[in-house]
């Protein structure tokens, strides 16, 4: 397993290893003392996980900018295991550097990436395929009571959403698309 950095401090590439032959492939989605190995050589702290989810999305359905605030700040290792998405963190801690940009990487079940999305980032995703299955671990358990979310389309935010061949505007749920904009978003600091 790789770790590789992305523009947006301690957000992660993760590039398993895998190995095939003509059965057929094996890696390993997660092995804890690597990652933890991985991420001390980095200087980063190695979370603990506590949750595994799994959505199904057809293409054009977009989940996101979605993020926990503390106590139950969340950080996610996001996976696609069938289909592919188009996967974007963005940092919304108040006062960071880095306030405000984002990152995107096509996950797919061809490319086995994962992507490390740490507490005080929102995550979203664009499922660019049918029946498009996203599994991800988490560093804390749903709390109702900490969830906020961004706007999606936040224009200061600027995300270049690959739209699916076909799919004219992307389909949100309700809720994500009355999201604040970053501006008037609930936040943590730094």
């Amino acid at each position: 397993m790789q770790l590789l950095p992305t523009p947006l401090p301690g957000v992660l590439i993760v590039e398993p290893a895998v190995f095939g032959d003509e059965r057929g492939w094996f890696m390993e989605s997660f092995n804890e003392a690597r990652w933890t190995a991985g991420l001390a050589a980095l200087g980063l702290p190695a979370p603990r996980f506590v949750q595994d989810n799994h959505s199904c999305s057809q293409a054009g359905v977009l989940r996101g900018l979605h993020h926990q605030l503390p106590p139950h700040a969340q950080g996610k290792l996001v996976r696609v295991v069938q289909g592919a998405a188009f996967d974007v963190a963005v940092d919304i801690r108040a006062g960071s550097a880095t306030f405000g940009q984002w990152f995107g990487i096509e996950l797919n079940a061809d490319n086995r990436r994962q992507l490390w999305i740490p507490p005080g980032f929102a995550h979203g995703f664009l499922a660019l395929q049918d029946h498009t299955h996203f599994l991800y671990k988490t560093t804390d358990v749903y709390a109702r009571d900490c969830e906020r979310s961004v706007r999606w389309d936040d224009p200061a935010i600027g995300i270049r959403w690959p739209l699916p061949p076909g799919c004219r505007a992307p389909l949100v749920a309700p809720k994500d698309a009355a999201a604040p904009l970053l501006t008037d978003a609930d936040l943590p600091q730094l």
